[in-house]
């Protein structure tokens, strides 16, 4: 990674021309790397009637055929691999909490380009060569560690690989180490947050100067949030395994106007996520990726269930940006025929005084009849009169805002599952024949 004396590296520094030319070479080499070594991609592509010749310009993808989470679970293991598995030097997995884990690959210089990719998204956050950086991301199969571990590393800083957990240490760590920058989902910062509180210390008082958060998604709200109590910036990361883990794109501690995709690596579109046709820059849909550069696990047109829009570039003004994503296509909760999204409940209840931020949404079906019980913990100390006002509160924001009446439960603090990974925000209880989230 070349890097210019401003702290930019090479590819920044391309013209939109340039950056488009490059995508067009890297884009036909991962067709024909991709069709020539995976049998998967071969079948699709010849059922679709394209080949990788097919694609003359970069609008010429549009032809080729997507690929699915499914896909990856029908070739499990090692059958998306594009090179011998002798030559994988790293192996990460999904969860596999609703079916097979997906397993992707990564060769010697994929894993080379991923920490290239992470050292800029940390830089374009605000991290700097020699801070210290505290990963309290999950380390192991998951992507999130050790990801942010080899791009804190390659940026030429000190990585404190914490990993989740042991939250009491977490904080012990943090005063005593002085990190400047902490790497985390966003859930478990809040619960850092409360044991500060615990130990009466205050967060605002530590050395964090930056906390770079993904894995899930977070609202405006929460930004406000946690950059009040915390006194930080708080900025966004995003990735996925299937694509490569952390550092597809990340916003810019300048602007925090969405994320500026690094798009010499990975190449965005966002479709319509019913018929699957490209839409134009700026309309909300849902996000695609196809890799550029990867060797043994190429991704080609994957759906994410992401939604999300396309924006021009700002503080990076070749790579285009994509807004916050703030809801999946198969995290959307269809209640009584009403569309809706964890974030939106989030957005509602932080504003509420006597609620705190940890939040679940709890599906039942009574009488043929759907319902929503929005369980969320009482600010410590909170009475019982205020947490009556605050359910009450919350209940018409919620019918006013969205337009479905919930139930809300204020439990007392610290009674919900604490995530060290993705929040599980939504706990479906319907009967198997009548469940309408996707999960």
């Amino acid at each position: 990674m070349t890097t210019t004396s401003a702290g930019w590296d090479e590819a920044e520094r391309l013209s939109v021309a340039e950056l488009r030319e490059r995508q067009l070479d890297r884009l036909q080499w991962t067709l024909r790397h991709a069709y020539e070594n995976v049998p998967a991609y071969r079948r699709k592509f010849d059922e679709a009637g394209v080949r990788p010749e097919d694609c003359r310009t970069l609008d010429d993808l549009a032809k080729f055929p997507f690929t699915t989470k499914q896909d990856l679970r029908d070739n499990y293991p090692f059958g998306m691999f594009a090179v011998p598995r002798e030559q994988v030097s790293r192996i990460h997995a999904s969860s596999g909490t609703t079916g097979k884990p997906t397993v992707v690959g990564y060769t010697e210089a994929d894993v080379s380009m991923w920490a290239d990719v992470v050292a800029r998204s940390i830089r374009a956050a605000g991290g700097r060569p020699g801070d210290l950086v505290h990963v309290a991301y999950g380390y192991g199969l998951f992507t999130g560690g050790l990801g942010a571990h080899y791009g804190a590393e390659r940026l030429g800083c000190t990585v404190v690989p914490a990993s989740g957990g042991m939250t009491a240490r977490q904080v012990r760590l943090i005063n005593d180490f002085q990190p400047a920058v902490i790497m985390v989902t966003p859930s478990y910062l809040l619960t850092l947050l409360d044991e500060f509180e615990r130990q009466g210390l205050d967060p605002r008082g530590t050395s964090l100067r930056v906390g770079i958060f993904g894995a899930e998604p977070w609202t405006e709200e929460m930004r406000r949030e946690i950059e009040e109590r915390m006194g930080i910036d708080a900025v966004d990361i995003y990735g996925l395994s299937e694509v490569i883990g952390p550092g597809v794109a990340q916003e810019c501690v300048e602007t925090k106007d969405g994320l500026h995709i690094w798009e010499d690596h990975f190449y965005p579109e966002v479709i319509d996520p019913i018929e699957g046709h490209v839409l134009p820059e700026g309309e909300r849909g849902e996000l695609v990726f196809t890799s550029l550069t990867k060797e043994a696990f190429p991704i080609i047109r994957y759906r994410t269930r992401d939604l999300t829009r396309l924006l021009p570039g700002t503080a990076r003004p070749a790579f285009r940006r994509m807004e916050k994503v703030t809801g999946r296509s198969d995290d959307m909760i269809i209640l009584r025929g009403v569309n809706v999204f964890p974030t939106q409940i989030e957005e509602l209840l932080l504003p509420v005084d006597g609620l705190s931020p940890h939040f679940q949404l709890v599906l039942s079906t009574a009488d043929r009849m759907d319902h929503m019980t929005v369980r969320v913990e009482a600010e410590p100390g909170a009475s019982a009169d205020v947490r009556r006002s605050a359910a009450a509160e919350l209940v018409a924001r919620v019918k006013d805002s969205v337009g479905v009446s919930v139930t809300v439960d204020v439990t007392d603090p610290d009674t919900l599952e604490r995530s060290l990974g993705k929040m599980r925000r939504v706990i479906d209880e319907r009967p198997a024949t009548v469940l309408e989230h996707g999960g």
